[in-house]
């Protein structure tokens, strides 16, 4: 089942070729680009689709779209569609919701890149609310709404 899978080791591998952190956001935005169905997983589909739909053939090619991948993120749609991903991506298998620790660690990678102050204040406020919070689509959307509302002043 896993003969054209990348796996969470060859990802590794693969951030080391391209000398990126495997946490960095932008190894998100590239998943995006890849149609990932699961975090820590490309098929070979995904991985051939997402390198031809950026135009690269090769490692150093590779290297040299990481800062136009990585600025994708400056752009309010495509932010808020790497969101929406990034949250469908990181659930579990058969899942319809997201663990809140989870959920606070998509929030903290993503808000980062937009410079949110606030948003471990929020995170904390979450953790206190409920332990046992499991995070849903419709409540992912919203926080997406009051945050760029917030940052967008």
């Amino acid at each position: 089942p896993y003969a054209d899978m990348i796996m969470a080791d060859g990802i590794s591998t693969l951030c080391n070729d391209l000398m990126v952190d495997p946490q960095d956001i932008v190894m998100l935005v590239v998943s995006w680009y890849m149609k990932a169905a699961t975090m820590c997983e490309f098929s070979k589909q995904e991985f051939v689709g997402g390198l031809q739909s950026l135009g690269i053939d090769s490692l150093e090619r590779f290297r040299e779209r990481l800062p136009y991948i990585r600025s994708e993120l400056s752009d309010n749609q495509k932010f808020k569609e790497v969101y929406i991903f990034a949250f469908d991506w990181a659930k579990e298998k058969g899942q319809k919701s997201l663990a809140l620790d989870t959920a606070i660690g998509m929030w903290q990678l993503l808000f980062a890149e937009k410079k949110w102050p606030l948003v471990d204040h929020w995170c904390q406020f979450l953790q206190v609310v409920n332990l046992f919070f499991n995070v849903d689509h419709q409540f992912r959307l919203y926080t997406l709404y009051m945050l760029m509302m917030l940052i967008s002043g």
